[in-house]
């Protein structure tokens, strides 16, 4: 009674009967039982999981591949060469400060600007430039110290008399010039009187 299920169905037998109701659902009951699935969701996790030991490995190799070594010398190095950059000056710390360092400094220049030299007072005008020179670069030097260590009473007050000396500076060049033409202006009557 063996039928060959192609020839049925090319000789039409079987196209005009049903299959029973339900049948289909039955059939899947039946093959669930004999065939169960595996659960996809622990399947799922551990793809999850796998995932997340994979970022933060990458992560961290990252962060180890792209750190750029910093150390406390260079932070510190950085510091100074900004400071150095960024120096302070009395008015950057008070007004009234700014009035005193303004006033010192209007008052050197001057000094300067009121000043005039011959070939006989050069030597003498040069040596009072290199002086002058000398305290410029100490003001310059303790304005930096300001700037790294902040203000304090003993910079202030260096600062401060660093300009009252560039100026005593001055006034006694203005002096002495003033002697010394005096005294050629004087030689010089002496000589014409003989």
């Amino acid at each position: 009674m063996a039928q060959d299920i192609k020839e049925l169905f090319e000789n039409d037998k079987l196209s005009h009967e049903r299959m029973p109701f339900k049948h289909e659902d039955r059939f899947l009951q039946k093959l669930e039982k004999a065939l169960p699935e595996k659960q996809g969701l622990k399947f799922d996790w551990m793809k999850v999981a796998a995932s997340v030991v994979v970022l933060l490995g990458l992560s961290i190799g990252g962060y180890y591949y792209f750190e750029i070594p910093i150390t406390d010398t260079i932070d510190v190095q950085v510091a100074n060469e900004s400071a150095v950059k960024n120096t302070k000056t009395l008015g950057d710390i008070s007004p009234a400060l700014k009035k005193v360092e303004d006033y010192y400094l209007a008052s050197i220049n001057l000094e300067l600007s009121q000043m005039s030299y011959t070939p006989e007072t050069k030597e003498l005008f040069d040596d009072y430039l290199v002086q002058l020179n000398e305290l410029d670069g100490e003001y310059e030097r303790l304005s930096q110290e300001m700037a790294v260590s902040g203000p304090n009473e003993l910079t202030v007050n260096a600062l401060i008399d660093n300009l009252k000396l560039r100026l005593n500076l001055l006034y006694r060049l203005r002096a002495q010039l003033k002697e010394f033409s005096t005294n050629t202006t004087s030689g010089d009557a002496v000589q014409q009187s003989i």
